[in-house]
């Protein structure tokens, strides 16, 4: 690592913290937007689900097109850390218009793909050598990013409810403004001039690359199911239990939150290990969560809390692990579009868990829901291993 890089990376991490903490706005405020928009409780998972969707929408677009690696990033990033902002500002000028509010989160998470793909290929341009450390840094700032509008709530609980969306808003222009005006191109950028669609596909022919992206998708199915459903998990302890006095958007940003320091440690640990084993090792004891999940509920509070703390940190831990690895497998002149695809496929998943839970909440009893996560570390895992045998007897 460079100077020059070691300069920018403080920068790359702050920016991609400001602009992703749109990502959970909607959720933060979710109790408002349940009482204006008249929503029913099973809002959250829809919600979550149309900014996910959203997130496809742009990867897609952004991979077929190359946008990443045929314009300079930080522009990119900028441009659409810009638009991210007003989508997500525009639910506070309409009126309780339910459709309305989901093309708002669709139109946020459709330029939330300019912002965490791009903000990893930047990363990418800048770092060779180290590249685990430094995505650990920025999947850190992700994972900050997505809890800081439960910590704007509990901070703000008792002044209207778009302050939460005004904060965010001003801080994804800020961090767009932040990447363009002090991260320049990086020195292992290479510029693909062609727009080739055929690109986009021919890169899961990799093996290596082929089996890091099928371990993040197995990673993606539990990641942002939990997150959505941290809030949950404490209402329904806070409902088995209703002696405790429990704060659940404060302790929802703290469990989220302190997922971002298992990504730096993670990708400190990578440099020893390989970034592989340090992905299945998170892997494994997420999947562990998982099963146990259910036994949780019936903990005192505090080990209870423990317990989901625990979960946060190693159902991320794998998150800049796999990237690396995706990055590290794929050709450089597609490497921002490699990572925006795996992604793109990544977010995907992450509908069908988020909705499968959105269903099972209302058809089964909530705590032994969680269980079917842990299909996700387990398909990972087992592909990661017979990927590994095979290449040995290769």
């Amino acid at each position: 690592m460079d100077n020059k890089s070691s300069q920018v990376l403080p920068v790359i991490v702050i920016a991609q913290f400001l602009c992703t903490s749109l990502w959970f706005a909607g959720n933060a405020v979710l109790p408002d937007l349940v009482k204006n928009f008249e929503l029913s409780e099973k809002a959250l998972g829809h919600i979550t689900s149309a900014v996910q969707f959203g997130f496809i929408s742009g990867t897609l677009l952004y991979a077929a097109l190359t946008i990443a690696d045929r314009f300079s990033p930080s522009a990119v990033f900028f441009t659409s850390s810009i638009l991210a902002a007003f989508s997500n500002l525009g639910i506070t000028l309409m009126g309780p218009d339910l459709n309305s509010l989901l093309l708002l989160r669709f139109l946020t998470g459709f330029f939330l793909a300019g912002i965490y793909p791009v903000g990893m290929k930047i990363a990418a341009d800048h770092f060779d050598t180290g590249l685990g450390k430094a995505l650990g840094f920025l999947v850190g700032a992700l994972v900050a990013g997505t809890a800081f509008p439960h910590l704007l709530k509990s901070f703000t609980a008792e002044l209207p409810w778009k302050t939460v969306l005004f904060f965010t808003s001003a801080s994804s222009v800020l961090g767009g403004l932040l990447m363009f005006l002090l991260v320049p191109n990086g020195p292992y950028r290479k510029k693909n001039q062609a727009l080739n669609f055929n690109s986009s596909l021919n890169i899961f022919k990799n093996g290596p690359f082929r089996s890091a992206a099928l371990g993040y998708f197995g990673h993606m199915w539990e990641l942002y199911a939990f997150w959505a459903f941290v809030p949950v998990m404490l209402s329904t302890y806070k409902h088995m239990h209703p002696h405790e006095n429990i704060n659940v958007p404060l302790l929802t940003f703290f469990i989220i939150a302190l997922g971002g320091i298992a990504c730096v440690i993670s990708g400190y640990l990578s440099q020893r290990y390989g970034a592989a084993k340090t992905a299945s090792a998170a892997l494994f004891l997420s999947g562990c969560c998982c099963v146990l999940s259910p036994l949780a509920f019936y903990l005192p509070f505090i080990f209870f809390v423990a317990f989901l703390i625990f979960w946060g940190l190693v159902v991320i831990a794998d998150s800049p692990m796999f990237s690396t690895l995706v990055a590290q497998n794929a050709p450089v002149q597609v490497k921002g579009t490699a990572l925006t695809l795996v992604t793109c496929i990544g977010f995907s998943i992450t509908i069908i868990s988020i909705e499968l839970l959105n269903y099972l909440s209302g058809n089964m009893n909530t705590q032994f829901m969680y269980l079917i996560l842990g299909a996700g570390p387990l398909f990972g895992l087992l592909y990661m291993f017979m990927s590994k045998q095979r290449a040995g007897q290769g």
